[in-house]
């Protein structure tokens, strides 16, 4: 296994790559489908974020569990997210598929542990 891939690797970096670091809310592709009324944050969210330190301590784990149908992609979506590649050669998953994303959200690291799940 390459070490970069490995999940236990990406939970203990010390810093997220360039393109998983939020401090701002990324805009809506079509503003009037979008439920968010706010552009940014809220300001308590930024000031607890900014001014407790005491957030940074542990480790912060958010789980995401793709699941559907056989065949329908989501092992692609998945490695595109994960790997920034698309494998064309279809290969069913067994089992479960787990990979784990680095973020770093106002500053607070959080890791993203991704199961692609067979149905």
């Amino acid at each position: 296994m390459q070490l970069s891939r490995s999940a236990v690797y990406t939970m203990l970096q010390t810093y997220a790559e360039k393109d998983r670091i939020i401090t701002v809310l990324p805009p809506p592709f079509i503003r009037q489908a979008s439920p968010h009324i706010n552009d940014d944050f809220d300001e308590a969210v930024k000031n607890a974020a900014n001014g407790n330190r005491t957030l940074q301590a542990g480790l912060k784990i958010s789980k995401m569990i793709v699941l559907g149908d056989m065949a329908t992609g989501k092992t692609c979506l998945v490695n595109r997210l994960c790997h920034q590649v698309f494998d064309a050669n279809y290969k069913a998953t067994i089992g479960v598929d787990f990979e784990v994303e680095r973020f770093d959200i106002l500053g607070i690291p959080y890791n993203l542990q991704i199961s692609d799940d067979c149905v």
